[in-house]
């Protein structure tokens, strides 16, 4: 995905969920007009959730995410479901297709049911309807069915024809009116006026990618730039020079989370400091939580698990900061012997309960909604949950600077 390209976990999430057969992929492909599913009368041909980010209008940047059958009876057919579960959680708009022939819907009334306690939006998308040659009192009868089973409402259900894209149309209609509205929360400009001039410290190093900017690092610029402030990237080993070519006291520094500690030393304190990773949080998460959960290290115990997750998946450097920096820090600061555990990407246990602590990076590429599940779980089991900028501040001793930007 190319700078100028909305972020993935920033574009309205729809999720294709149904049986095998039940004519996902053609939906997908009736929908975008392209070919992006493999369409086959052979079973469990999706074997494995697809993610396609593309603009669909009337809905502009989207993912869209075919997911395999909720039937599959394969071998691998329940670590399937699992994945297919853990989709219906980042997902924005749900679509439950249904084969317009079908009589038993069990499998899709059991994962509505968590989409309805979750307050997800969905659809209920009868497919196939060509099959029944326009049997107007057919339809009638199986949407009062799939009312009474389902237990939903009448305009929760939409017919279609993947197959010759009768009420396609329609249907995007539908899901647009469903989605999500845009987020007002920004990440920083509602603290900036006309002018601020705003420095952000972006290091350089091995685990920096080549050429390119993390998204972060591209979404508070961005944000600066709609508050008509004006940003300033420099390194950190530039700092002090950047500073000193100022003609004006900076409104605020964001630096990289792992250069608080170089960054906290150079700056002089009435020139308000935080992160990238401290905005992330308070963007899409629950800063307060997060905050409570970083003082937490106070209270971990020899032998303690300490889960470490990220919501991407990218290649480990010698220096990464989730396998490498992080568990580093918290051991040197606590003294204390502690079992890490990692996982990335959509894998995240939906049972925190075996965790003293949970410590999550900013969730940038993550969907609003998964990142507060996540949130959510650890309140749940009483885990507490924090995010590497707010730890990392922690660890450093300035963690009541870093987010004194936001008490207001």
């Amino acid at each position: 995905m190319g700078m100028n390209e909305t972020p993935s976990g920033e574009r309205i999430q729809i999720g294709i969920f149904g049986k095998t057969n039940a004519g996902k992929s053609s939906l997908i492909n009736a929908i975008t007009g392209q070919d992006l599913a493999i369409v086959s009368k052979v079973k469990g041909t999706t074997t494995d959730p697809v993610k396609k980010a593309m603009e669909l209008l009337p809905l502009g940047p989207v993912v869209l995410i075919d997911t395999p059958g909720l039937d599959d009876e394969s071998v691998l057919g329940q670590q399937r479901m699992e994945k297919s579960i853990q989709m219906l959680r980042m997902t924005d708009v749900a679509l439950f297709v249904v084969d317009v022939m079908d009589e038993n819907f069990d499998l899709e009334k059991e994962l509505l049911q968590q989409a309805k306690e979750k307050h997800q939006r969905y659809l209920i998308v009868v497919n196939k309807v060509d099959e029944v040659k326009a049997n107007q009192e057919f339809l009638d009868n199986k949407k009062e069915q799939i009312v009474k089973e389902f237990g939903v409402e009448k305009d929760a259900i939409y017919f279609v024809s993947a197959r010759n894209h009768t009420g396609i149309h329609g249907l995007k209609e539908q899901i647009a009116q469903r989605a999500p509205k845009e987020k007002e929360q920004p990440l920083v400009r509602d603290l900036l006026k006309q002018n601020d001039v705003v420095v952000l410290v972006v290091p350089i190093d091995s685990a920096a990618p080549k050429g390119r900017l993390i998204l972060p690092q591209q979404q508070v610029i961005r944000d600066v730039l709609e508050a008509g402030a004006i940003p300033v990237v420099t390194k950190e080993t530039q700092l002090l020079e950047t500073l000193d070519a100022l003609k004006v006291k900076p409104r605020m520094v964001i630096t990289d989370s792992q250069a608080f500690g170089v960054v906290a030393k150079q700056l002089s304190s009435d020139i308000p400091l935080t992160s990238f990773s401290i905005l992330m949080a308070r963007y899409k998460g629950d800063l307060t939580t997060q905050i409570e959960g970083a003082k937490s290290i106070e209270n971990l115990q020899d032998g303690d698990k300490v889960l470490i997750s990220e919501g991407c998946t990218h290649h480990r450097q010698c220096e990464d900061i989730g396998t490498v920096k992080m568990p580093k820090w918290i051991s040197d600061y606590t003294g204390k012997q502690l079992e890490f555990v990692f996982t990335s990407g959509g894998e995240f246990p939906q049972d925190l309960s075996p965790y003293a602590l949970v410590v999550h990076c900013g969730g940038c590429t993550l969907p609003v909604g998964e990142m507060r599940y996540r949130i959510s779980q650890g309140k749940t089991k009483h885990t507490p949950i924090t995010n590497y900028g707010v730890m990392i501040a922690y660890i450093h001793g300035i963690l009541p600077r870093v987010v004194a930007p936001f008490e207001k």
